[in-house]
């Protein structure tokens, strides 16, 4: 039995932090894991920048509360969860991810959670686990499923590594070139013509 397993950011969403970035004019929070493969390094500098600039948690919220989906996302997760069984493996925070979900449809996410002080400012995060996109694949394998994975970025590599078989959708020029392993898509079409394709290879 196949289950799927998608990244959040980049792939369904728009990146979080990119649009807060744009909507605050603080260019430095920009940076994604397409910028810094070192998650609890990013995530120190942003946390460092959010205090700088004494921006609160609900700020943040306000911001995800007015974004959406990516054009034709939630009509291709409907279509693959119609078919699979289908995980949501996301680096974001479910104090961020409720707004998201909801415009999704609820699929099912697994994340992590923010430490958040009386006052609403975020002091910290705390990782559900370490590298927990590759253990929830290997969990799942695990259960006897084959696993198809898609991403965009550094922080999806060792998902789609573990996968059964793993596909990029429109990541960044220099991390399909570092990660020629993974055969990338451009868009729903034809990362649904991946997936599909996986899933019967993986019948046969």
């Amino acid at each position: 039995m196949q289950v799927v397993c998608l990244d959040l950011e980049g792939v369904l969403v728009p990146e979080i932090w990119i649009e807060f970035s744009r909507r605050t004019g603080i260019p430095e929070l920009s940076r994604t894991t397409r910028d810094e493969p070192d998650y609890d390094k990013l995530m120190g500098f942003r946390v460092d920048l959010l205090a700088k600039h004494r921006l609160a948690l609900a700020d943040i919220q306000r911001v995800i509360e007015s974004m959406g989906p990516l054009p034709g996302a939630r009509e291709f997760l409907d279509d693959l969860r119609a078919r699979y069984q289908v995980f949501i493996l996301s680096d974001t925070f479910y104090e961020f991810a409720d707004p998201l979900m909801r415009a999704l449809g609820r699929p099912t996410l697994l994340c992590h959670r923010l430490d958040v002080d009386e006052a609403g400012f975020v002091r910290g995060w705390r990782l559900r686990m370490p590298e927990q996109k590759r253990a929830a694949v290997q969990a799942l394998q695990g259960l006897n499923f084959r696993v198809i994975a898609a991403g965009d970025s550094y922080n999806d590599t060792g998902m789609l590594a573990a996968a059964d078989a793993g596909f990029f959708i429109h990541p960044p020029e220099a991390i399909a070139k570092q990660f020629p392993q993974f055969p990338v898509t451009r868009s729903y079409e034809e990362l649904r013509a991946a997936i599909d394709g996986a899933a019967q290879a993986l019948r046969d």
